[in-house]
């Protein structure tokens, strides 16, 4: 409930934050001072299974807060942050739909009890996939889930297939936002334009890169992402060593960092191989390496690369593999992508077949191109302030019909 005397407060809680939600953040922070609202966001340290991708960041109201971490059976983890205190004088919470996050519940049972009792108690919001994409779960489990997501005022979902899935259950259609999970790529496509206009330094860097690496027009994937578990590193090397056995010139660029970076470096050091192996890039040095080559390989998880795939004009070839997050459905395939069956052999023919038709190449790019457009950063802060913003006044209604 609103608090009088005090502009309307907002607090996102997030694990940590990442380098690739900056952006979202400082452009959601402006469109609510924009509308006399402030925001807060209480993060933890990276967890432990993210510390290898070095991406940890910062942001305008960011607040580091406590984080304890209790191991549990099956290598998972409970996690508490220590919020409640910081959170109290908010009138809106966001918090991530997950169920290991134990802040979760005592805010909810308050919201629950303040509806009840008239107490003044932040409004809970949940913000996530809607539903398990990236791993198998119990009916157990994805019952507890929409459970914990049936108790929350409101729901920003990633994309359109979350919030299907909830409203398929009967979460109310109107307290769901979809705000297009992605990630800030201007500056990303501004040096990508550029690296293909003759006479810029953009253009110079990228002709060297192709010389350094022999990197030949027709015959260049790249990979950029974390190198660990769901982006299955292991078939992106296999696949990679089928496609040069096909198509002499090819040429691997994997730029990313993870528990799996060994698997890269042991394949890339041996005589001949396909594989240039570049450590973690951001910025320009990613669009500069989208400038230089042709299509990029995913056969594991795609979740937002699919974005920058769209904005370096690298149409993703990946797998119909079933553990794909939210953003895969970004992919249209034969429009801006090629999505094969989940076989490396099928997978690797697929990429030879794209790399020797260049007519299909340049429509596939030219629809990445375009597609671009539907996936911005301010575009997604803006829907995301709109859903605040409407659950902001519904908090203001419910608060005047009150009986005095």
């Amino acid at each position: 409930m609103l608090k009088a005397g005090h502009p309307p407060r907002i607090v996102i809680v997030q694990p940590y934050i990442p380098s690739y939600r900056t952006g979202f953040f400082e452009r959601l922070r402006s469109d609510l001072q924009a509308e006399g609202c402030t925001l807060d966001v209480m993060h933890g340290p990276p967890p432990p299974s993210h510390v290898a991708r070095q991406d940890a960041s910062h942001c305008s109201g960011a607040i580091r807060v406590p984080v304890r971490r209790l191991g549990v059976p099956g290598g998972r983890s409970l996690v508490w942050q220590q919020v409640h205190r910081r959170v109290a004088s908010a009138d809106v919470v966001v918090l991530e739909q997950a169920l290991r996050n134990l802040e979760a519940y005592p805010l909810l049972l308050r919201q629950q009890l303040a509806r009840v009792t008239g107490g003044l108690t932040p409004r809970v919001a949940l913000w996530g996939h809607g539903r398990t994409y990236t791993k198998p779960v119990s009916r157990l489990e994805t019952a507890a889930k929409d459970a914990l997501t049936r108790r929350a005022s409101w729901f920003f979902a990633y994309t359109e297939g979350g919030a299907d899935h909830l409203a398929s259950w009967g979460y109310p259609r109107q307290r769901i936002t979809v705000v297009r999970n992605c990630v800030d790529t201007v500056a990303l496509a501004e040096v990508r334009e550029r690296a293909g206009t003759p006479g810029t330094q953009e253009f110079a860097d990228a002709a060297a890169l192709r010389a350094r690496h022999g990197l030949l027009p027709g015959r260049t994937a790249l990979f950029v992402g974390g190198l660990d578990a769901p982006k299955r590193v292991s078939l992106l090397l296999e696949s990679a060593g089928r496609i040069a056995r096909a198509l002499p010139g090819f040429r691997l660029l994997v730029a990313g960092d993870g528990a799996d970076r060994p698997l890269v470096e042991a394949m890339a050091s041996t005589a001949k191989s396909p594989v240039v192996s570049l450590g973690h890039l951001t910025g320009r040095q990613v669009a500069l390496l989208g400038a230089v080559s042709d299509i990029m390989l995913m056969p594991g998880r795609v979740g937002l690369c699919a974005v920058d795939s769209f904005v370096l004009r690298t149409p993703v070839v990946t797998t119909d593999w079933p553990w794909h997050a939210p953003e895969f459905e970004y992919l249209r395939n034969g429009r801006n992508a090629v999505i094969t069956s989940d076989d490396p052999a099928v997978y690797a023919a697929a990429v030879k077949a794209l790399l020797t038709d260049r007519a299909r190449l340049a429509s596939l790019r030219a629809r990445c191109r375009e597609d671009a457009a539907a996936y911005t950063t301010d575009a997604m802060a803006t829907r995301f302030c709109a859903g605040l913003l409407r659950l902001l006044g519904e908090t203001r209604k419910h608060a005047s019909n009150k009986p005095r």
